[in-house]
Parts: structure tokens; C-alpha cells; sequence
């Protein structure tokens, strides 16, 4: 009989000897433990070694089991316990994710962890790790709180003055400029008042510190950056500094080795920049606002022959993925110095700057940033160094003098993505941009209407391409309408021959269409005989009859 339970512990799974009853304490701190972490399940009756012993008869009765485990956690772990009948009976309890910190009834905080050999353990959660932790879920604003011991003399008033000049320069709140001092600090929340003294806040601190004191009380508040030709290092600093002056010093690095070229578009000149200004700025802010300070590292901008990487400690916060970056709901680690550097004019008003970040490369057709690389305990951008599509930006410029605006997010993800994918269905755009169906649908009637795409096929195979108003190229539109499902057959059964087994993302390669318009291709060809699948989900792949 297939064996049902995993074969091995890890950071989601654990294994719990139960022939002489396990501890009651035990069991808590290891349900407590998943919990602060991933979650997981737990397996009462199997050995360390993953031979299965089965469950102690006092663990038979499910709902005591979960009743208890829910009276000794604080708050209650609502855990879902099963008995698994595999060589000997065991006892699964599925542990959730808790969405606040969770403790034993004695006080116990545990987190689960890889060792050094790979093996998983439970270990004490540290007080900044139980911050870091409450940051990460949005129940604590880590740059609200007062520094502690710290004074309000800590203040620079020349980077106050630093402050009020961005107000001035950039598209801040322009009535703060009205304000004096201790009202504008209060206002933009950089200081609290505690037992009748007003105190810097951490937001206060990182804006307008002393550069020794930073460095006392903020010791993780650290910016370094690096450039490379090739392999050898141009430049490398890293510094303390309060956060306007860093951004100010990062923002004139990257400017200085950020060269442009020009196009003509009409009568007009545009000039290309190797990174979009805006999108750089953004960019930094973003690392700088959304890292988690209570961790140790620093912000790191490099520069290379590849593009630009920016990176920052601290994890996406929760709900925020690599694949739903540009949907989910903004909301940030700091949401106090968010604010602050909202107001002053330094970030994105909307709360979307990651908008901002992918603006500056649909703009001008290129490669689009990429998140890839970002874990649990950092996020990294990565935007590639990539040719400008001169086409695409005379196109996307002349639309825009033509509306006399510019050009909508959602818009340009579709071009950008019909571009790539050529021949596309409402269901493959939003599959590929992660743009609800429903926004892209009216989107791209918009776009229809304004002649900026073309629909090809009726009812359940309408599919959208770019007009030969958008390509400005009669050659590129005249191949792309004269693609037809027959000639995606004949490319399909080419492949499948030369490679003897293929996989839906073989066909999103050969054809450039999205995934799911690549899966009803293939599951007509086997309806229609000529292909045969083998496999299911994602283990399914496809040989020609």
C-alpha cells in the first residue's frame, strides 16, 4: 500500500512519537510553533526518522484533542485534527497560519526554523522577531512607536530644512510649509508625546535624526550602493545617514549613470533614458519605506551590465505575493513614514508605486521588472537592462497626444502583453497580467473602440490583437492575421514529432500565446484525435498519435 504520510519532516511538516503518550507541553509548543510560522501538519505516532509507530489510545477522541489544543493557546488555534489509518493508526493535526502572534497558555512564543543540516526545529521567538512578525501581518507600524531614550534635540533642524526644500520643489503638501516647527513634526507624525515630553518617533528618527544618533537608535537603517563594468567595481559605498539626505545621495548616483538616447515620433523628440526616472525613485523609496528595520542588512541599490537590482530586508508583507504584487491591496510595513514621504512628495500618493515601477519600463516596451528573486526574509527588484521598442513608444506617444493624457496602467499591460503574446483571448490577458477579467474586459473594449486592438473569431474563440493602427507595420500585422488555428495545429504536431512528448509550456513558447489559450489548443487537437495526453495537472504533456 502506498505509503500516505510524507517521508520526511520539514519546515510545514513534523513527526511525534506517541507510543508512551506525548507531553501535553509538547504538543502545544509544537502547534504554537506552526502556527508563528506557515503553519503545518503535525503527525502524533510516527518517529523522528519517519517510521510509523502509531497514535497513543489517549489521542483517540478527534474533538477533545482539538477542544484542548484551542483551550491551552492563546489566542485559541482553531487546529483540524484526523485519524490516518497507514501501518498503524495516526493522528493528523493540521495546524492554520495565524494571522496575530500566538502563545501557550504558560506564555511559551515558538516559530519553527531549517538548522544548518536542513532538519527543522522549534525555537523561542525573540521580542524584535515578535515585532517583525506583527509588522509583517500589519498589526504593528514599527515607525509609529517613540524611540526609547531618545530626546528631541535628536532632530536635525538642518534636515528639517532638508524637508521643507522637497516640500517646496516637489509635489508635496504645500500648506505644510505654514506650519512651524513641533506642528509640522507632529503633523507628519515624527514625534509623540510621552508623559508629557514630546519624543521622536522611529518615522522622526529616520528622517530627521542626527546621523550619530541614527546610528545609536536605528543601528539597521543603513543604504549602500554598487556599480560594476563587468566584473570590476566602479563604485561601492554604504552609509548612515537620515533617510532624505540617503535618498537624495542614492537618487544623484543612479542619475549620473543613467544615459539617454533620442527618437523622433513626428515632428517631436523623445529622449530614452536606460531606466525610467520616476521608476528609479520609486523603486528606492519603495525599499527603503517597506523593509523591516527591527532586521539586520540594508538597503542595497547595484548598478551592472545586466540592470538595476534593488533589494531590502523584510519579506513581502502577508497577502502580498511575487504573482499578485501589482493587484493586491496596497498596504505597507510602515504605513507612518509611507505617509510622511507621501505628503513631503517623495512616494507615490496612490499607495501604487509598484504601478510607477512597471510604468517606467511598459513605457517604452521593454522587459518588465521582475520580483522572482524575493523570500520570506527579503524582497528584491530586479529591472533588466533592455533595447527600447521605438515602434511601440511612437505608438504609445502618439496615443497619448491624441487623448491628450497619458495612457492608462491597465492599457499598457495589454499592449505590452498582446505584443508578446500576439493572438490572446480576455481570459490568457488576464491570466497573464493577473488583471481581474472583469477590468480587462472593459479595458480592451476601450481599446477596441479607440482602435487600438482588433478582435478576431466570434463568441467562446473571440481573441484580441493588436490593430495595425498599434503595430504601425503592415508586415508585422498582415503575419499576425494570418495566423489560424490550422496553422497552429501544423506547428503543434512539428514540435510533438521532433520532441516526442510536449507540455503546455512548450506551446506557449512555440505559438506566443498565453497559458490557457495553449490548453484549449491542445485539448482540441485531442478531442480531434491528432494528439494523445498522458498525465494529469501538471505532470501533463501531450505525443503526437
Amino acid at each position: 500500500m502506498e505509503r500516505i504520510i510524507p517521508q520526511a519532516e520539514s519546515l510545514t511538516v513534523e513527526f511525534k512519537s506517541d507510543r508512551k503518550k506525548l507531553s501535553d507541553d509538547i504538543l502545544i509548543d509544537a502547534v504554537v510553533a506552526f502556527a508563528n510560522t506557515e503553519g503545518g501538519d503535525l503527525y502524533l505516532g510516527v518517529e523522528d526518522n519517519g517510521e510509523i509507530t502509531g497514535r497513543h489510545e489517549s489521542h483517540k477522541d478527534f474533538s477533545r484533542l482539538a477542544a484542548f489544543i484551542a483551550n491551552k493557546t492563546m489566542p485559541p488555534i482553531p487546529v483540524r485534527v484526523e485519524e490516518i489509518e497507514d501501518v498503524f493508526p495516526v493522528i493528523k493535526i493540521n495546524v492554520p497560519k495565524s494571522r496575530s502572534i500566538v502563545a501557550s497558555s504558560t506564555g511559551k512564543v515558538q516559530r519553527r526554523q531549517i538548522k544548518w543540516d536542513g532538519k527543522p526545529e522549534n525555537v523561542a521567538m525573540y521580542p524584535f522577531e515578535i515585532s517583525s512578525r506583527l509588522s509583517e501581518l500589519s498589526l504593528l507600524d514599527y515607525s509609529a512607536q517613540p524611540v526609547p531614550n531618545a530626546t528631541y534635540e535628536d532632530l536635525d533642524p538642518l534636515e528639517r530644512e532638508r524637508l521643507r526644500s522637497i516640500l517646496r520643489n516637489y509635489n508635496g503638501e504645500k500648506n505644510l510649509l505654514e506650519l512651524e516647527d513641533e506642528a509640522l513634526d507632529k503633523a507628519l507624525q515624527m514625534v509623540t508625546t510621552v508623559n508629557g515630553k514630546i519624543i521622536p518617533t522611529f518615522t522622526g528618527m529616520l528622517l530627521l535624526g542626527k546621523k550619530e544618533k541614527i546610528r545609536e537608535y536605528v543601528p539597521t537603517a543603513e543604504i549602500g550602493y554598487m556599480s560594476f563594468k563587468g566584473t570590476e567595481i566602479t563604485s561601492n559605498e554604504s552609509f548612515y545617514a537620515p533617510l532624505l539626505t540617503a535618498l537624495e545621495k542614492t537618487f544623484a548616483f543612479l542619475e549620473a549613470r543613467n544615459s539617454e538616447q533620442e527618437i523622433e515620433a513626428g515632428l517631436f523628440r523623445i529622449s530614452i533614458p536606460d531606466f525610467d526616472k520616476r521608476a528609479m525613485r520609486e523603486a528606492v523609496v519603495n525599499a527603503c519605506v517597506h523593509r523591516d528595520y527591527t532586521r539586520l542588512g540594508r538597503v542595497l541599490v547595484r548598478l551592472d551590465d545586466d540592470g538595476l537590482s534593488i533589494s531590502n530586508p523584510g519579506g513581502f508583507i502577508e497577502g502580498v505575493t511575487v504573482d499578485n504584487i501589482l493587484t493586491a491591496e496596497p498596504h505597507g510595513r510602515n504605513p507612518v513614514l509611507a505617509d510622511a514621504l507621501k505628503r513631503i512628495g517623495l512616494a507615490e500618493r496612490s499607495g501604487r508605486g509598484v504601478d510607477r515601477i512597471f510604468e517606467g519600463s511598459l513605457m517604452y516596451g521593454r522587459a518588465l521588472p521582475d520580483y522572482s528573486e524575493s523570500s520570506k526574509t527579503s524582497v528584491k527588484l530586479f529591472i533588466p537592462r533592455s533595447l527600447p521598442d521605438t515602434k511601440f513608444i511612437r505608438m504609445v506617444s502618439e496615443e497619448q497626444r491624441r487623448t491628450g493624457s497619458l495612457m492608462p496602467f491597465n492599457t499598457l499591460m495589454i499592449l505590452n502583453t498582446l505584443k508578446r503574446g500576439r493572438r490572446m483571448s480576455i481570459h490568457d490577458i488576464a491570466d497573464e497580467t493577473k488583471i481581474s477579467e472583469g477590468k480587462i474586459r472593459a479595458t480592451v473594449e476601450r481599446m477596441t473602440e479607440s482602435g487600438l486592438l482588433e478582435t478576431v473569431g466570434n463568441g467562446k474563440g473571440r481573441a484580441y490583437i493588436l490593430s495595425a493602427k498599434a503595430y504601425q507595420d503592415k508586415v508585422s500585422y498582415v503575419r499576425q492575421t494570418d495566423i489560424e488555428a490550422i496553422r497552429y495545429q501544423e506547428l503543434i504536431l512539428k514540435l510533438a514529432e521532433a520532441k516526442q512528448t510536449i507540455t503546455r509550456k512548450d506551446i506557449v513558447e512555440l505559438l506566443h500565446v498565453g497559458s490557457q489559450h495553449a490548453y484549449r489548443i491542445a485539448q482540441k487537437m485531442v478531442k480531434e484525435g491528432v494528439l494523445i495526453q498522458e498525465g494529469t495537472t501538471r505532470n501533463t504533456h501531450y505525443r503526437k498519435k
